[in-house]
């Protein structure tokens, strides 16, 4: 009988990581034999973890915090997403003892908006911050259709330098100084917030909706609170708002196809579980 599957997500620090949560609830309601633990792996060991993973009976791993960008010059392959991105999440072992790094980061921020009833027409979405996370979302976005995006960020050598990277002939992305991203908010269909501002222990998120559009959509792909404060100022302005729990569940869903033979479904038992409403 072959021995249970077993991953883990690595990261420094992963006391905070939700996954063993998120993928232990799944072992679980499909019955499968195996196990998903949480390893603090330190940058300097990452490639000795990383190449031991068969001989220590892995099957692969996630990768969060701040192993995503170093991973692409650890692993034997990259997909063409993660390729895109300049970051991994998931590390499997092929049959040949060969690392594959992924990225399933801009498969979970499109699965969250399409579940949550947003219906991508092209036009224009505003993407504040650019961080790890911002990378992701705006191969996303260009993914999706949009053809322009807007970006911000308090840094704006970073945002400059996304824009030049990850803009396409199709999908122009320009630049919006930080202090004046509130008030050139006119045509924008999304609103994307992917800065920890406004995140539990952070500072807030200091930012009008003003000028935005009724119609448009507002997602915050912070999860911690649930309802963040901008995600709350949409609501008061009956704007459609997608809070980011829903990010980290899809995009765990093709690393448990990966490692369990399994695409399993995000249902709202499932939500609560990972959130914390339920035991």
């Amino acid at each position: 009988m072959p021995s249970p599957s077993k991953a883990a997500v690595l990261g420094y620090p992963i006391g905070h990581s939700l996954s063993p949560r998120l993928h232990g609830f799944w072992l679980h309601y499909y019955g499968i034999a195996g196990s998903y633990e949480a390893r603090e792996v330190e940058p300097q060991a990452l490639s000795a973890f990383l190449r031991g993973l068969q001989d220590n009976g892995f099957i692969g791993v996630n990768l969060t915090v701040p192993h995503k960008v170093a991973a692409c010059g650890i692993v034997d392959s990259l997909d063409p997403t993660a390729q895109r991105i300049g970051a991994v999440n998931l590390v499997t072992v092929d049959e040949q003892g060969k690392l594959l790094g992924r990225n399933t980061d801009s498969y979970g921020f499109t699965q969250n908006l399409l579940t949550a009833g947003f219906k991508p027409k092209g036009g224009t979405a505003f993407v504040l911050g650019a961080g790890g996370a911002c990378r992701a979302v705006l191969v996303a976005l260009s993914d999706m259709g949009f053809t322009d995006i807007r970006l911000a960020n308090r840094t704006a050598e970073h945002a400059e330098e996304l824009a030049q990277e990850l803009s396409t002939p199709h999908c122009k992305i320009s630049t919006v100084a930080w202090i004046k991203a509130a008030h050139v908010l006119s045509g924008a269909d999304l609103l994307v917030n992917t800065t920890s501002l406004g995140m539990t222990g952070k500072p807030p998120l200091d930012f009008s909706l003003a000028e935005l559009p009724t119609e448009a959509f507002v997602t915050d792909i912070v999860y911690s609170p649930l309802e963040t404060d901008l995600l709350r100022q949409a609501k008061q302005r009956c704007h459609q708002t997608i809070d980011g729990l829903g990010m980290l569940l899809h995009q765990a869903r093709p690393a448990f196809e990966a490692f369990f033979g399994r695409d399993p479904q995000v249902t709202q038992e499932l939500r609560n579980f990972v959130a914390g409403t339920t035991k």
